[in-house]
């Protein structure tokens, strides 16, 4: 498509109408990273849960589609996996040949034009993936993941179809009609092979990201694309191509034969303030690179929308002017407007999971054990979560009982666990908070929220202070004499915080981190582990141990020091989730106790703000060390704690 650059998209302008002949508007219409979330239910809470949902999302897709002629409506990936339902479906029901899997059926009911791949597709095994995707009636897109080893960029070993080319007739501002080839090409980020490595090994390899678009675009365009949009599961990230970078839209943006990028993975949204200091990102305008873009956050909370001027001259198609935003099913649910209950679109969604949902609450109310404590993680950064004390003795119990080898069986069996929803981008209610009592399914679920298998690793003493340093840029650095630091580093998820059972660490956060955000080491100088006791003595660099931990983290993902094929000491199939059920189903009192500690080395007069979730004020009394003061609570609803480092905790 030849473009100038698109001007911003004037507000006034609300369909083609208003624009004239031999003119267009066209609509592009996302959401991402849905996670099996297709009602406004919380399972784990067992309880709905407003706002959220591709139900609800459904009225924001109905009523943006009313307000234009021309749409078109993509998924950008990381649809299957996320919720009970998702685990009932592929463990409990199965799919048998002509089932339909429930967000498939959503979709279609939906009418979706294409769907890209994202990486959490695999969670469950590519054979109940392609069982899954047989039932879409709209093109699935992924270019860069591929069934056979040695392909280049731009191979035809491709999982699914690289790219679909679909042709709409589009209708101008007085009522003509216009052929317009549009071409659609899906990206994934080439980590899925290494997270998923217990199910993909040997099946799927991946290639980067940009390269396989730059191949891939000349046959694009040369097959007739006036447009080309790219479904790029992919957060922003740095402007500079990296090869296999997993947050690549902006070089993505950057290659001639893309139009439009549509993103996710991320969980964030865009345009937004946030990216504003980002080079090469206009928030006002909504582009990167000077291209449209857009990324509608998670769970069905948002669509993006990007509303395209396109021009026809001599056979030519122009884009002349975009805008892109946001709509929030939240913002919907809040009002009480327009609810989804009175919306066409979104009663056929219920109707097509009706019968998933039923199966799903009645697996989860299911009678599991019983619990002598509230298991949650609202404390977990501050060394305290009785939740994931039980899922790291549920791992060394299962490991211990199977270790074969003797020369393995000797060595002290430690364990890695992260708390998995933790706050951060999942808001205030993203946390464990089970009372004590009994125990059913759904609670087994939010203790441990991923299938992943069991795994462990033997590494030496100076891996494991490795793995403790990358933990502790969850942290960011506090200077001494000062109060009012954010304790946590916002871009650090949970899942990348690993606390490791019966290892007792300091951490010195007046240090800077050794390891950024992504794991990167970015300064081999900085050291915060200042004591790693194992029994009370150090962890000295030759020492040996068994690591507990799960196929995702062993495979290599989240940068961890030691991980990888030649540390793999154990492996089987057996999820975690499943494990811990059993663990608890024992009869085995929980009591949460941790084997060893998490501390902070004194910073007299320093404190901290640590923010969490408002439902831990009933449970202050298990941070009683750091004298914690309320501080009032953040926009987005978070509890502000004032914590005491001078003593460290």
């Amino acid at each position: 498509m030849n473009r100038p650059g698109p001007a911003p998209f004037p507000a006034a302008i609300a369909d083609a109408a208003a624009i004239g002949g031999g003119t267009v508007h066209l609509r592009l219409i996302e959401t991402t990273d849905l996670h099996l979330h297709l009602l406004p239910y919380d399972y784990y809470a067992d309880q709905p849960m407003p706002g959220f949902g591709l139900a609800g999302a459904a009225r924001l897709i109905e009523d943006a589609r009313a307000e234009a002629s021309n749409c078109l409506l993509f998924d950008n990936g990381d649809f299957l996996q996320g919720t009970p339902l998702g685990d009932v479906v592929a463990y409990e029901r199965g799919l048998r040949e002509g089932d339909l899997h429930p967000v498939v059926a959503a979709m279609n009911a939906l009418e979706y034009d294409a769907i890209a791949l994202g990486n959490h597709e695999f969670n469950y095994g590519l054979d109940f993936l392609q069982k899954t995707l047989m039932g879409a009636k709209c093109p699935v897109v992924s270019a860069n993941l591929m069934t056979a080893p040695g392909t280049r960029p731009g191979g035809r070993a491709t999982l699914a179809r690289p790219y679909a080319l679909f042709e709409r007739a589009v209708v101008d501002g007085q009522g003509g009609r216009h052929p317009l080839r549009i071409g659609v090409i899906g990206l994934a980020p080439p980590q899925v092979v290494t997270w998923d490595r217990h199910v993909l090994d040997g099946r799927l390899w991946a290639h980067d990201m940009v390269e396989t678009a730059r191949a891939w675009l000349p046959e694009i365009r040369e097959a007739g694309a006036d447009l080309v949009i790219a479904l790029a599961h992919t957060g922003i990230g740095p402007p500079r191509h990296v090869e296999g970078m997993e947050n690549a839209a902006l070089p993505l943006a950057r290659l001639d034969g893309i139009d439009v990028i549509l993103m996710g993975h991320d969980h964030l949204l865009f345009p937004a303030p946030g990216f504003s200091a980002v080079p090469q990102v206009d928030v006002q305008s909504g582009t990167l690179a000077g291209k449209p873009a857009v990324m509608a956050g998670c769970w069905g909370a948002h669509i993006g929308v990007i509303d395209l001027v396109l021009q026809r001259d001599a056979g030519t198609w122009h884009l002349v002017q975009s805008r892109s935003h946001t709509r929030s099913g939240k913002v919907m649910a809040a009002t009480g407007c327009a609810g989804a209950d009175r919306s066409r679109a979104s009663a056929r969604v219920a109707a097509s999971v009706r019968d998933a949902h039923s199966a799903t609450l009645q697996s989860i109310r299911r009678p599991v054990g019983h619990s002598d404590v509230a298991l949650h993680t609202f404390f977990a950064h501050l060394g305290i979560s009785t939740a994931l004390s039980v899922v790291a003795e549920a791992q060394r119990r299962h490991v211990a009982e199977r270790l074969a080898d003797p020369g393995l069986r000797d060595l002290p069996i430690l364990s890695a666990v992260a708390p998995f929803k933790a706050g951060g981008r999942a808001g205030p209610s993203g946390y464990t908070d089970i009372p004590a009592g009994p125990l059913a399914l759904r609670h087994i679920a939010d203790l441990y929220a991923f299938p992943n298998a069991i795994a462990a690793l033997r590494l030496r003493g100076a891996a494991l202070i490795e793995w403790l340093e990358r933990s502790a840029a969850a942290f960011n650095r506090i200077r001494p004499g000062t109060s009012d630091t954010l304790l946590r580093h916002p871009d650090v998820p949970g899942y990348n915080f690993e606390v490791i059972d019966a290892v007792d660490v300091t951490y010195d956060l007046s240090q800077p981190a050794r390891y950024d955000a992504q794991g990167r080491l970015i300064d081999r100088k900085a050291r915060r582990v200042v004591q790693a006791l194992f029994e009370g003595a150090p962890v000295a660099p030759a020492d040996e141990f068994i690591l507990c931990t799960n196929s995702y983290r062993a495979s290599g993902a989240g940068c961890f020091a030691g991980a990888g094929r030649e540390s793999l000491v154990f492996r089987d199939e057996r999820l975690v989730r499943d494990i811990l059920r059993d663990h608890v189903a024992r009869g085995a009192p929980l009591d949460g106790r941790r084997r060893g500690g998490l501390g902070f080395l004194p910073m007299p007069g320093t404190s901290a703000i640590f923010e969490t979730g408002p439902a831990a004020r009933a449970h202050l009394d298990e941070i009683a060390a750091f004298s914690p003061v309320e501080r009032g609570t953040t926009r987005a609803g978070f509890l502000r704690l004032r914590v005491d480092l001078s003593a460290g905790g």
